[in-house]
């Protein structure tokens, strides 16, 4: 019952693990086809810009050298209007047009005028040097024209000509809009490759982290006792490895611990039970005296106080590992805590024939209510196993490190060496201690233990067969106040 009471409440008091309930898998994938796509998209981008750069520059070359060829034959020969109209009808590089200063056609390829009218030129600049300035115009029937416009250099007779020249693109404009669809069409592609190839990798990638799932998700409780293996795991994996490895030896530690208290626990409720059970079958066996029935009373009471006694003791110690346990610290002087529990023990260790006396002081920052419990249990325990004309010193001392010690000495029968590594486990007596005090719970310095680590503080053992023992309770300093 009290397992299953404990495993209830181990289920009711679970605190969930923060944690994003997103697929780390598609995380992944959708990061990679993300940057793939960008790294692919901007390619695309800078190789469409080249192309577009490329074929303006070659278009404005062209148009370039065209205007500068008829600034040369004007300023040679301007009135050789004969060469000119053979220069005009050259059609291979586009249309040109010359007019004079009053804007009347002097020579012109044949035809422009009907596709191109003077007026859809840009101005010329007045610097008389070339224009770089080139509009782009598309005529009614779909064709697209770049157009520049000069001024020819004047001639020896001052007067001034403006060129005016065409350069049929329309083929180049299919071709950068046939381009840049099939970089869209690549871009494209390219993203559903790219999903498809992240989520191949992605799944490769992970494939190690589902091993590992599988091969945690096959241990169980009778499997507690086996380990990963870091080593056969990538690197990324090896801290999760030992990590897990190291939850597996408190898992084990843990379930160990439970089924030797369990077992304790059954073993030493048991006997009170059995004697409880064995004197009321003695007694109702036949008929007996009024004495004889005190007496099955009384001994019957024993055993149920024991019991309640061993009760409180395991609620206590279960409250200390699964609630979160609040200490009532504070400042107090230690002698007069210590004081007040050896006056409770005085009549005890008188009767006992046991010499029971203190030194020393300290401020203590502890649980005062806890710190009577640790003494009283130690001051308890030391006069259970001191003989009589024995003694049970409690000594306060300050350590170097600002620690305040508190040590109590017996001249018992003290603890065997081999004896000495489980005093602080529950139910735990030694053998020949059982069988001169039956009466122990075997409970006393494992609340000892725990109410030491609710303090942070230590606590240890010093013992020798027929000599006595010492425990040391190591208490820290007060936390320092914040400023």
């Amino acid at each position: 019952m009290f397992l299953r009471s404990a495993k209830k409440t181990g289920s009711q008091t679970q605190t969930p693990i923060s944690g994003g309930s997103s697929s780390i898998e598609r995380s992944f994938a959708i990061l990679y086809t993300l940057s793939a796509s960008g790294l692919l998209a901007i390619g695309i981008i800078y190789l469409h810009w080249v192309l577009v750069a490329d074929l303006h520059k070659v278009n404005t070359a062209v148009l370039s050298n065209r205007i500068s060829t008829l600034q040369i034959l004007l300023k040679a020969r301007p009135n050789d209007h004969e060469m000119l109209e053979v220069e005009a009808r050259i059609e291979s590089e586009g249309y040109t047009r010359i007019l004079d200063e009053m804007d009347r056609i002097i020579v012109e390829t044949s035809g422009m005028n009907a596709i191109l009218a003077p007026s859809l030129f840009p101005s010329p600049p007045e610097s008389g040097k070339m224009g770089n300035d080139i509009e782009k115009r598309v005529t009614r029937d779909k064709k697209t024209f770049l157009l520049m416009s000069a001024w020819a250099k004047e001639n020896p007779q001052g007067m001034r000509r403006r060129i005016q020249v065409a350069l049929n693109v329309s083929y180049e404009e299919k071709l950068k809009s046939s381009y840049l669809e099939r970089l869209l069409i690549v871009l494209f592609a390219g993203i559903l490759s790219t999903s498809v190839i992240g989520v191949v990798i992605t799944r490769r990638g992970l494939r190690p982290l589902r091993g590992i799932s599988r091969e945690i998700g096959r241990i169980k409780i009778d499997d507690l006792h086996k380990r990963l293996q870091p080593t056969e795991w990538p690197n990324e994996l090896r801290p999760l490895a030992i990590g897990f490895n190291r939850m597996l030896t408190r898992l084990d530690l843990s379930f160990t611990r439970l089924s030797q208290f369990s077992s304790d626990l059954a073993h030493e409720f048991r006997t009170p039970i059995h004697n409880l059970m064995g004197e009321a079958e003695v007694a109702l066996s036949r008929e007996r005296t009024p004495e004889a029935y005190r007496e099955v009373i009384t001994s019957s009471l024993e055993e149920t106080h024991r019991l309640s006694r061993m009760i409180d003791h395991i609620l206590f110690l279960a409250r200390a590992e699964t609630e979160a346990q609040s200490l009532q610290a504070k400042q107090f002087k230690a002698e007069t805590e210590i004081t007040g529990v050896l006056e409770f023990y005085d009549a005890l260790a008188e009767e006992e024939g046991i010499t029971l006396t203190s030194s020393g002081s300290a401020l203590l920052y502890a649980d005062p209510v806890l710190f009577r419990r640790v003494i009283s249990n130690l001051v308890s325990n030391a006069l259970q196993y001191t003989p009589r004309d024995g003694s049970v010193f409690v000594k306060i001392r300050k350590s170097g490190d600002a620690w305040i010690e508190v040590c109590v000495t017996d001249t018992g029968r003290g603890i065997s060496s081999e004896d000495l590594p489980r005093v602080f486990d529950r139910f735990f007596r030694a053998e020949r201690t059982r069988s001169h005090f039956p009466k122990g719970l075997g409970l006393g310095l494992s609340i000892v233990k725990s109410i030491m680590d609710f303090h942070q503080g230590q606590v240890s053992i010093q013992s020798e067969v027929n000599k006595g023992t010492m425990m040391v309770l190591r208490f820290p300093p007060p936390p320092a106040s914040p400023t």
